[in-house]
């Protein structure tokens, strides 16, 4: 009897491998030891003069599926790994992963990625390797450049294919309202972003990019203002008359509420929300900030409604800016909030008391809230440039008390005491104020300073 220990014993197996087994190889790798060369499914070798030997059966008493059993008549003998082979295809794969466009997760943009796709030709990081995993080993192929053995075909792949030659390929025809994620994006946006590259590849056949037609009707649990919980409401997205509305029933005639896609914004917030698909729709209403919280039931179908409102506002923008680039247009679709979190917040006068707050800075927006899913902010302060008498400062001013680790935002119409409870909480919330009172205002932020002053003036409280 021969065993043979190689990874492409793997894939000549009788049997196709499930998911569970996929799990255990990922839990396996990464107790492995980077110099031995263990099988792929991790399990326990023994090391002898010229290479390393798996030893040992399964939980049935039966030897790894991953030991190919050959008869050879009456002589057998154990076959060796050779540490010097699996020790250079390593090294090869080290220098291919610093090549131009390799030093990048192919999905993500994450740098010094230690995963790799043999059968695509790409390099991975651990996140988007999972992403690949779900999509099933009849999609892609996953293995660890660092701990895993490779054939030598399969280096070949990925020195023939590379992450450039692989978008030039999967993102032939990416629209240009499609957001690439980052490394810090909810994995709902990145694990869709790889199924719609390499499942559904609807970069390569533009007929099967539903959120580029300029209409979408569907169903998303939106949560109540008034009770707070989550039931189904019908949602219409259309260009030809610029808005999206949403229907309590779907015997309505007339819609709940009609909002401009001008002035919707879309962001995802799948904690706040307490789903993985949670998203957050933000506009304008009479001067005040409406939000509506929403996820669907399927990843898919909140990242197309949320490529949807991108596409339709590029349109609206192309045709507004036609001698402007689709790669400016592009910034101006939808923004994640620059931080949100918690602080203390107290009144203009010395004898009010602090209280506990929500806090969500929506670009030049502070926004303040008691709860995080509050359908209107109780206060919105607008960030102005610093030259106009905007500062951010450590500490609050003499005479008045401080909670916790305190600073203070200095407008043109009062000052602001907050309080955290760590000081680095502290330095990153000043930090991430300072940076937006440095940068210089633009028309629409001088638009939308002047509907919070209206409404200040309206009701001066409004503010506090």
């Amino acid at each position: 009897m021969l065993f043979l220990n190689t990874s492409s014993c793997i894939l000549n197996c009788l049997r196709k491998r499930t998911d569970s087994e996929d799990a255990d190889e990922l839990a396996g790798l990464s107790e492995a030891k980077a110099k031995s060369v263990p099988p792929s499914t991790g399990q326990k070798v023994r090391k002898f003069k010229h290479g390393f030997r798996p030893f040992g059966r399964n939980k049935h008493g039966k030897p790894h599926m991953t030991h190919k059993i050959i008869k050879e008549g009456n002589n057998s003998k154990t076959p060796f790994i050779s540490v010097e082979m699996a020790e250079a295809r390593r090294k090869k794969l080290q220098e291919l992963v610093k090549r131009n466009g390799n030093s990048t997760c192919a999905e993500c943009c994450k740098k010094n990625p230690e995963w790799g796709s043999y059968n695509i030709g790409v390099f991975i990081c651990t996140s988007c390797a999972g992403f690949h995993r779900n999509l099933g080993s009849h999609i892609s192929k996953v293995k660890s450049i660092i701990l895993d053995n490779w054939d030598a075909d399969q280096v070949n792949m990925m020195e023939e294919v590379g992450n450039l030659k692989a978008k030039a390929k999967y993102e032939v025809h990416m629209p240009a309202c499609y957001r690439s994620p980052s490394p810090t994006d909810p994995d709902v946006l990145k694990e869709q972003f790889v199924r719609a590259k390499y499942e559904r590849e609807e970069f390569i056949h533009v007929d099967r990019q539903v959120y580029t037609t300029g209409f979408m009707e569907g169903y998303l649990w939106k949560r109540g203002k008034e009770d707070g919980r989550f039931q189904q409401r019908k949602f219409i997205l259309s260009e030809s008359d610029g808005t999206l509305k949403y229907y309590v029933k779907e015997s309505h005639k007339e819609p709940k509420a009609k909002i401009e896609i001008s002035k919707l914004n879309m962001t995802f917030c799948p904690k706040k929300v307490g789903n993985p698909n949670g998203a957050q729709l933000t506009y304008v209403r009479d001067g005040s900030t409406r939000n509506i919280f929403v996820y669907s039931s399927s990843g898919s179908a909140i990242v197309d409604w949320y490529m949807a409102i991108r596409s339709v506002k590029l349109n609206k923008l192309r045709i507004a800016y036609p001698g402007t680039s689709e790669l400016e247009l592009s910034q101006f679709l939808t923004r994640d909030f620059l931080k949100e979190g918690w602080m203390f917040k107290t009144g203009p006068r010395s004898s009010d008391a602090y209280k506990w707050r929500w806090f969500t800075l929506d670009d030049r927006k502070l926004m303040y809230l008691e709860d995080p899913l509050d359908p209107y902010p109780k206060g919105e302060i607008f960030l102005g440039y610093h030259a106009d008498g905007f500062a951010v400062k450590k500490g609050v001013p003499p005479g008045m008390k401080e909670q916790g680790f305190g600073f203070t935002l200095r407008t043109r119409d009062r000052i602001f005491l907050f309080g955290v409870q760590k000081d680095d909480d502290r330095i990153e919330w000043m930090k991430v104020l300072q940076s937006v009172i440095e940068r210089p205002l633009t028309p629409q932020d001088n638009s939308m300073a002047a509907n919070l002053v209206r409404k200040r003036s309206t009701i001066r409280h409004f503010i506090y």
